[in-house]
């Protein structure tokens, strides 16, 4: 059984209080609270196993093994073939950026990719780069109730498409995309497919093998961990790209789109984040233990996200961006607008009422563009994790009505 008080007690931030009064946070799509599992596993690594790699003593065996290790962990959290299909870095943005400029190397004027206007710069930037060598990117139109217009991203594949990057899960907005819709669309022209799983990952199981995704990318401070970005590649195709790297590091999978050296006491608490969510699921192995806590910490998120939007939808004045939850595969965040007040005023009312909310465009600035929300300060977004509960949305709810009056 789920059981989100005996959770709570796993996060010492959660026992933080202000002016008297506990801390609600509601910032969880911009970077969830660790439990202590997470802090303990960083701070023991420096405690005792502190070294670079490759050596021939104690610590730095260990810190190798613990490489090893968080490899294999992450590839099985994401259910990929093997550890070496799993890469780290420092965080989405910047092993995007790596990528895009090996996959760059491997193009010719003409060809084109297609990017998406919902999804976060870090899936959009490091490709929109790809322009000044004479690569063609186009962008999958965006409807106003916040999803992607899927006959317009299939009529923009064509033979010279090369790429299609796009996200799972909208960090503004909630959406959960079409994914293996997308995947079937791009076989039909055989180019690669780039998923961006930052918003999705804290909230579903993911199976890159079934996505049949190329490439997938999160990031383990949405996800309880630390920040460390995530990458993972089809089994051989990083060997076929030619990443910024140093003639030192080695030029094959998974390393060589590593630079320098990786931080190991975060990856020791990439490990025990991941380690962490299996503890809520039960199963005859890790993989099976991850699965189960998804589908429970999932309800657990989807029944607080629907009673929060039920609870504001109606108020006057308010307009919930983006869809509605009558659909159980949408992320648990709800993004509004508040008339007569922009979002960084909403925010910083609800600061001081000790409620931790987000306002701006999260960098999906495009999506909020599009939407004709920017030039309005964006919007106040609300995101629930595992550990937050049903009296802290009532708490939430009351102090949104109250800004109404």
């Amino acid at each position: 059984m789920f059981q989100p008080g005996e959770i709570r007690k796993q996060f010492p931030s959660l026992q933080r209080h202000h002016n008297g009064q506990p801390l609600i946070f509601l910032d969880g799509p911009g970077g969830t609270q660790v439990p202590q599992a997470t802090i303990d596993s960083i701070s023991d690594y420096y405690k005792k196993s502190n070294s670079n790699t490759h050596g021939e003593f104690i610590t730095t065996k260990e810190t190798d093994e613990l490489i090893h290790t968080t490899r294999q962990t992450v590839a099985t959290f994401l259910n990929a073939e093997n550890e070496k299909t799993i890469s780290f870095g420092q965080n989405m943005t910047t092993l995007n950026f790596s990528l895009a400029r090996a996959i760059g190397r491997t193009l010719k004027p003409g060809d084109e990719i297609l990017i998406t206007q919902l999804d976060h710069e870090g899936n959009r930037g490091p490709w929109l780069m790809l322009r000044e060598l004479g690569i063609k990117v186009r962008e999958v139109l965006l409807e106003q109730d916040g999803t992607l217009n899927y006959d317009d991203l299939a009529e923009k594949l064509n033979e010279n498409t090369r790429l299609v990057a796009i996200g799972m899960a909208s960090n503004a907005l909630g959406t959960v995309n079409d994914v293996p819709l997308v995947r079937k669309l791009t076989y039909k022209y055989n180019c690669l497919l780039m998923v961006d799983a930052v918003a999705y990952a804290p909230h579903f199981t993911i199976d890159v093998q079934q996505l049949g995704c190329d490439f997938l990318i999160c990031s383990a401070y949405k996800f309880y961990g630390p920040h460390v970005g995530i990458l993972y590649s089809r089994p051989g195709l990083l060997d076929r790209m030619q990443p910024d790297r140093l003639r030192t590091t080695d030029q094959f999978a998974p390393y060589c789109i590593e630079t320098g050296t990786l931080n190991h006491a975060a990856l020791a608490g990439v490990l025990a984040a991941i380690k962490f969510i299996a503890t809520l699921g039960g199963g005859n192995n890790l993989r099976e233990t991850i699965v189960d806590a998804y589908k429970k910490l999932g309800a657990h998120e989807y029944k607080l996200a629907v009673q929060l939007y039920e609870g504001i939808k109606n108020i006057s004045g308010l307009k919930v961006i983006g869809q509605d939850f009558s659909s159980v595969h949408r992320a648990p965040t709800v993004s509004f607008t508040l008339e007569g007040k922009t979002p960084a005023q909403v925010c910083s009312i609800l600061g001081s009422r000790n409620i931790c909310a987000w306002d701006g465009h999260f960098y999906a600035a495009r999506a909020i563009e599009v939407l004709g929300l920017m030039e309005k300060g964006g919007v106040t977004r609300l995101g629930l994790s595992l550990y937050n509960s049903a009296e802290e949305v009532n708490t939430v709810i009351s102090e949104i009505k109250a800004l109404s009056n």
